[in-house]
């Protein structure tokens, strides 16, 4: 059976289950009548180019001080930002980057993210992308897990499991988004396409990560059968 994006849900769907991404502390924001959608910004942000292990160290510090708001994100000494996020690595252009979104949030949409997320979805997008340090999966990630909104997130676990099974597409971020959009719409309702991304990004972080690592192991993986890679 050749895999396709519905296949390939499907069999991760039934082997781990649904995962509930995106990590996040809804007692902090519960305590501290915060929005936990900044947590989920803020996170994206702060996983650029590290394990996710060491943003929760960062998030840990940041919660601590209760600076995950916008505003105080807003109004923080660059360096004690710095200092607080720096088990995330590369701390000094992350420190810039979340003040720099900050600010846009609230110069812009005076700190009310439902105001932010409330337009169209290509619009939204553009206007991340255009804020330096946020490029295409940073961006989708903040649309899907905090915006709610129905956009396929792809990272360097989706395009390794696309060129080893491999899946009927090219392994540029843009074709694989699209191939795995075209496809899912064509089996799920509108409403149904946020949770069906969410699901499907998290099933494959967690398929690379237990199976499909840089040196697989191939013999538990539940997509054996369909892969070229485990006879290389």
């Amino acid at each position: 059976m050749k895999l396709t994006p519905y296949s390939l849900y499907k069999t991760l769907l039934e082997r781990f289950g649904t995962l509930d991404w995106w990590p996040m502390d809804r007692s902090y924001h519960e305590k501290n009548g915060s929005d936990p959608r900044f947590e989920i910004i803020v996170g994206a942000i702060l996983t650029q180019n590290t394990a996710w292990s060491n943003v929760e160290k960062a998030l840990t510090n940041l919660k601590s001080k209760n600076i995950i708001d916008i505003e105080k994100m807003v109004n923080i000494g660059i360096v004690n930002l710095q200092n607080m996020i720096k088990p995330s690595g590369f701390f000094n252009q992350k420190a810039k980057r979340l003040k720099n979104l900050a600010l846009y949030l609230h110069n812009n949409y005076h700190d009310n993210l439902n105001t932010f997320f409330n337009r169209d979805l290509y619009t939204i997008r553009e206007e991340l992308l255009s804020l330096n340090g946020i490029g295409p999966e940073t961006a989708d990630s903040i649309l899907l897990y905090a915006g709610n909104l129905p956009i396929f997130v792809v990272d360097a676990y989706t395009k390794r499991i696309c060129e080893r099974l491999p899946i009927d597409t090219n392994v540029s971020y843009n074709e694989i988004q699209h191939y795995f959009e075209e496809e899912l719409s064509k089996k799920y309702s509108k409403e149904e396409l946020t949770q069906v991304y969410n699901d499907l990004h998290a099933l494959i972080v967690i398929l690379a990560k237990n199976h499909c690592k840089k040196k697989p192991k191939c013999s538990t993986c539940p997509l054996k059968k369909h892969c070229m890679f485990k006879n290389v």
